[in-house]
């Protein structure tokens, strides 16, 4: 899968496109630019990764446990394939996820699911409960993919979680250090 890196130092947002959005997707809507000035000076480093929602979540056409298999194919992948290669790029080992609509739903799913390897998220107007995905389906696995909120024992705090509808990212770098 395709991914884009931005940055050369500070902590890794692993950035999470829109519903059915692209890797690509940060960069056409003008983030980079936004950007730019915390990007060159180090603050933090942006690797905006590709989704798989056509093929996972809102692919209606396949079976319920299909679309979940797909999705714990894709958590696989970025724990296997970009973890990694954000680790190997800087000695920074801190990690925020940001995503908006469906994108805060894989920060916040990701995030909550490893918080071992995740120190803050950043989650703007998302959807964050889609069982409606379901349509009568429910394994532990649909479960365990579709409730990242309810656990009452993941040690992510709240304040390590950010949900908003506008923030400054210079507040938000600089809060990482």
């Amino acid at each position: 899968m395709d991914l884009l890196e931005f940055g050369h130092a500070g902590a890794a947002i692993l950035a999470f496109p829109t519903s059915k959005g692209s890797f690509f997707e940060w960069e056409d809507r003008g983030m980079i630019d936004a950007l730019r000035y915390q990007l060159e000076d180090g603050w933090f480093r942006l690797i905006c990764v590709d989704s798989v929602d056509t093929e996972s979540w809102y692919a209606d056409w396949k079976h319920p446990g299909a679309r979940v298999w797909r999705h714990v194919e894709y958590d696989r992948y970025l724990i296997s394939e970009v973890l990694p290669f954000i680790h190997s790029r800087s000695t920074n080992t801190f990690v925020i996820c940001a995503g908006a609509s469906f994108g805060a739903y894989h920060a916040l799913n990701f995030g909550m699911r490893y918080p071992q390897h995740v120190q803050r998220i950043l989650a703007m107007s998302g959807l964050c409960d889609i069982k409606m995905s379901r349509t009568g389906f429910t394994t532990n696995t649909f479960i365990s993919t579709t409730q990242v909120i309810s656990s009452q024992t993941n040690p992510m705090t709240a304040a390590s979680i950010i949900f908003v509808n506008k923030i400054s990212f210079s507040l938000l770098a600089r809060t990482t250090n």
